[in-house]
């Protein structure tokens, strides 16, 4: 299980989330035409979109991240833990509430948009520029990156097309690109759930080595014993709200009584 490390800069804080609320907006919604009563509450809500559907997918939800914490979320499909994420990200507006973030925050997640035709070893180039390092910079830690994700293990599978690899092997690859820089704040999204336990236990270890370079990382993942391994705090969300927020092992054992595991 990890332990958390004392260091002179826990309480600087480098997310603040207050009391924010993100509502998801989806076309489609029945609008009951021809009907006199729908018609009526049309009339009524003359500021809501016509034929829009509003979830309400994080209600409320508000807390403190610190440098050097690895912080894991946690919770039932659809409770809001990758909408947090990508609030965390600035990639979502909030509808209520307030995101505050310290430097720049970098979200990786297994669904992250890859360039399909390009071989690995340009996406490495791409997603290292992406990420603001310097083409020196990539061309010292390519090997490394290439290296770490073990996808030439049975094969110069770097030199194809991404739309080549397997699910497992596109993850494993993308998690090493973010991982071969520093970051402010990091927030991974199920990555660690692809790969083989040698794979996984790579990856915990960046993680530890990110947190005493970096400032926070944020682990989503249905995996517990990953998130014991990796985090010394958790976040739970249910429905949208945060139902607990504690030392991992306290959180986890009050989630696993709630899901029977």
């Amino acid at each position: 299980m990890a332990v958390a490390e004392q260091r002179a800069d826990t309480h600087i804080p480098t997310v603040i989330a207050d009391e924010l609320h993100i509502v998801y907006r989806v076309n489609g919604a029945k609008t009951g035409k021809g009907s006199a009563t729908s018609a009526l509450s049309r009339i009524v809500k003359r500021g809501e979109e016509r034929g829009v559907r509003k979830v309400h997918a994080v209600r409320g939800v508000s807390f403190v991240a610190y440098r050097g914490e690895a912080i894991g979320l946690i919770g039932s499909n659809g409770s809001g833990k990758s909408t947090l994420l990508r609030a965390i990200a600035g990639l979502l507006p909030a509808e209520k509430g307030k995101v505050y973030t310290d430097g720049q925050p970098s979200l990786l997640g297994v669904n992250a948009a890859l360039m399909n035709d390009l071989t690995g070893e340009r996406n490495v180039i791409l997603g290292g520029l992406a990420m603001g390092m310097s083409r020196e910079q990539i061309k010292s830690r390519y090997q490394e990156i290439v290296d770490f994700s073990g996808i030439n293990e049975k094969g110069d599978f770097i030199t194809l097309p991404m739309r080549t690899y397997s699910s497992g092997m596109a993850a494993r690859l993308r998690f090493s690109i973010a991982a071969a820089k520093d970051h402010d704040v990091l927030m991974i999204d199920e990555a660690l759930a692809t790969g083989d336990r040698k794979f996984q236990k790579r990856s915990e270890a960046r993680i530890r080595e990110l947190r005493k370079h970096a400032g926070t990382v944020f682990l989503v993942s249905h995996n517990n014993k990953s998130i014991r391994d990796t985090c010394d705090r958790v976040l739970w969300l249910e429905r949208g709200e945060l139902r607990m927020d504690g030392p991992t092992e306290e959180v986890l054992k009050e989630y696993e009584k709630f899901t029977g595991k």
